[in-house]
């Protein structure tokens, strides 16, 4: 670092979400999570984990649902879901 550099207001880059087709996914997702309606609690820990927004729930507290569109296949939702009788209702599968 240089010390003769003097930073009076340092500014850090911060990212934007993206809109629109640039935040689709594409084709480059190797791996999707499957939902299992029969084994939801609707607990909502997926919704509230998906770091991209894409887990989805209607104002009438149905089940959720994926957005394949915008889903980037990180598995966090299906790590974070607790089941029904210790059965998942989220399971990764090949695209």
């Amino acid at each position: 670092m240089n010390e003769d550099i003097e930073l009076k207001d340092p500014v850090l880059p911060l990212g934007r979400p993206t809109l629109g087709s640039a935040g689709e996914t594409g084709d480059w997702r190797t791996y999707r999570p499957k939902f299992i309606e029969e084994n939801c609690i609707k607990c909502y820990k997926c919704w509230l984990s998906c770091p991209e927004g894409t887990i989805r729930v209607d104002a009438h507290g149905e089940y959720p649902y994926i957005d394949y569109v915008y889903c980037k296949g990180c598995g966090v939702c299906v790590h974070v879901c607790p089941g029904r009788k210790k059965q998942k209702a989220l399971e990764m599968i090949p695209e």
